[in-house]
């Protein structure tokens, strides 16, 4: 895509939800721990979840669409880590204090307006990820902001509500959850729609990242999710679940940005060909049964169904690439596949996956199919062959429009897939189980004196106190190392600037080795510059045994001694350059002191690393004067 496209003209418009774990002692309506566990289950509950009415009379589309799939739920359950709370088979306990002044907290740091009073609402969810249907929440605080290059974005809402259940699979309509994670303090901060460049989406998420972090959180893969809001001028707003990484969001901005352009070229098209979906689904068992289509052959065998659409003036436009590598038809092929099947079979693949040209010749006569017509086929139980063709059908009419609201999944490779329609208002009601909490102007008053450092505040002050560089500073501080950079340089007394170039920058390269840095223990990091402290290893090696502890699992002590980087004696040093230096007595007389460079470089060359450059100065310095 153009880089220097004008997303302002294009009328790029772009929100962040992030959701964060709180770092308590309990979850926010019960007692219970707030940590994962691997552990078999002590019991398991069967649920059955359907959607219920707003008090308006209106169901939400989003629920609707869950129900329609029609799963089963199964929620392991554990001694301290779930009770009847997460099973709901028990009124939920009052809001935890300390999980409410956390967000307080964050409040004031993102300069917000605290609510008077905390209401807790239900929040219809239905995907199994709450036994009881809904997730609670409630709003603390609203119509905060934050500076970037780019202009003042405005954090809308903070709300304080309950983590989800945790997913483990799926087989057979049954879903399987398990309740360890649901209940866990979660912080949902919401931005307003004003974003429209890539880069300060990425801007916006760092710094509200940053601010998380200065606070009780929890650290750690799945502690922190970002959700994305995007729209275009023509387009339609698009929800993007689950952005984790900072670095590739710019990317994937554009390629949700390319979708919709190329929904709307789509859109045009079908609009000057009249294009219309057929509200019959025709049986093609008598037509296929003798097909060589593996897939189609297996479904027959099995009493499913072959079933097929029409879609007048659809044709060449279902290949049409929308992102790079997913095309139209995947858009409609994750339709489908939300009712069970496996994914669909379209025109402009045809012949393809065994079916032949024959056999695409023969269901073109049987459908009518003219020139600038296309056909969609499923194969698969009867019931979800024909629930998988209707969302197609009700897909491919959206096209017409353009481009339809919908909550998308962040995939790794920057690229987006369906989850579900964006939901409505009308899942939201009120807890009646849980009174209200009114904030104390007193603890607001505490929580505003009591304010932790901030990123820019941290920065400045490590460079003052440690003497280190702009960049070093900057650098642990984006890396969020500067608790640990602290601890190591206090505990093992090594020069900060050593300490901080291996966390900002040598980390960083083992990493792109394909080393698993994020997962060193902190005491083998310690240990390692303790070993440099006392003078078991030279600065140049540190980097070196961390490859052996990463590699190899060893220890510092053993990852220096294996691979042969422990220090030598002063005395031992001596006698290998006193050899080097006899063994080159006519460089000596010809060159006097110049001798001093080639010798020096022999002499690191020999010793390996194995003793620090400024003793190897001192001691080739007396040698090469003896000769003098």
């Amino acid at each position: 895509m153009d880089k220097n496209i004008d997303y302002e003209e294009l009328g790029l418009m772009m929100g962040l939800e992030i959701h964060q774990q709180l770092n308590t002692a309990q979850k926010l309506f019960c007692p219970c721990e707030c940590e994962l566990t691997d552990k078999k289950p002590e019991y398991r509950v069967l649920r059955y979840l359907r959607p219920t009415q707003s008090e308006l009379g209106k169901i939400d589309r989003a629920a609707f669409e869950e129900s329609r799939r029609e799963l089963t739920f199964l929620y392991d359950a554990y001694p301290y880590h779930t009770c009847l709370v997460e099973t709901d088979d028990e009124p939920p306990h009052p809001l935890n204090q300390e999980a409410l002044e956390i967000g307080l907290i964050i409040a004031t740091l993102l300069n917000m307006q605290v609510v008077d009073e905390f209401h807790t609402m239900r929040k219809q969810v239905i995907d199994g990820s709450n036994t009881g249907g809904f997730q609670r929440t409630g709003l603390l605080a609203i119509q905060g902001h934050m500076d970037t290059p780019y202009g003042r974005v405005v954090i809308e809402n903070l709300c304080l509500e309950e983590d989800a259940a945790r997913r483990m699979g799926q087989r057979k309509g049954k879903v399987e959850f398990r309740l360890d994670r649901l209940g866990i303090p979660l912080l949902e901060i919401t931005t307003d729609p004003s974003m429209n460049h890539p880069q300060q989406v990425r801007e916006v998420a760092y710094q509200i990242g940053q601010v998380l972090r200065s606070t009780r959180v929890k650290r750690g893969l799945g502690t922190i999710r970002q959700d994305l809001n995007i729209s275009i001028r023509e387009g339609a707003r698009v929800e993007v679940k689950g952005v984790q990484d900072l670095d590739s969001m710019e990317q994937l901005v554009e390629n949700e940005v390319l979708r919709q352009l190329r929904l709307l070229k789509i859109r045009d098209e079908l609009v000057k060909r009249e294009a219309t979906v057929e509200e019959e689904i025709h049986d093609l068992n008598k037509l296929l049964k003798d097909t060589e289509s593996k897939i189609i052959s297996k479904a027959i065998k099995k009493g499913g169904k072959v079933l097929a659409i029409k879609l007048n003036g659809y044709k060449g436009l279902i290949g049409k690439e929308l992102q790079p590598g997913r095309r139209f038809g995947t858009e409609l092929a994750g339709y489908a596949k939300k009712m069970g099947v496996a994914g669909i079979f379209h025109t402009d693949e045809l012949p393809a996956y065994g079916i032949t040209s024959p056999e695409v010749e023969n269901i073109n006569t049987f459908l009518q199919i003219g020139p600038d017509d296309a056909f969609i086929l499923v194969a698969d139980e009867a019931e979800k062959a024909q629930n998988a063709l209707e969302e197609v059908q009700r897909r491919a009419r959206m096209a017409v429009d353009g481009v339809p609201e919908e909550t998308r999944k962040a995939l790794d490779d920057a690229n987006t897939e369906y989850l579900r329609p964006l939901p409505t208002a009308s899942r939201m009601y009120v807890e009646t189980d849980i009174p209200t909490q009114v904030v104390a102007s007193e603890l607001l008053e505490h929580v505003k004196n009591n304010l932790p450092e901030l990123p820019k505040e941290k920065e400045a002050r490590i460079i003052a106190q440690y003497k280190l560089s702009e960049d070093l500073a900057h650098q642990l501080v984006r890396q969020d190392r500067v608790e640990q950079f602290e601890e190591i340089v206090a505990e093992c007394g090594v020069e900060p600037t050593t300490v901080a170039s291996l966390l900002a920058y040598t980390l960083k390269e083992l990493r792109r080795e394909g080393l698993d840095v994020d997962n060193l223990p902190g005491s083998h990091l310690k240990g390692t510059f303790q070993l440099l402290k006392q003078d078991k290893i030279s600065k140049d090696a540190v980097s070196e045994v961390l490859v052996g502890v990463l590699k190899e699992d060893w220890t510092p002590e053993e990852s220096a001694s294996n691979l042969n980087l422990l220090m030598l004696s002063e005395e031992n040093v001596r006698n290998i350059i006193a050899e080097l230096v006899s063994s080159h007595e006519n460089l000596i007389e010809e060159r006097k002191m110049g001798a001093m460079g080639s010798l020096m470089g022999m002499a690191m060359k020999q010793l390996k690393g194995k003793a620090d450059g400024k003793l190897v100065n001192k001691l080739l310095k007396e040698e090469i004067q003896k000769y003098l």
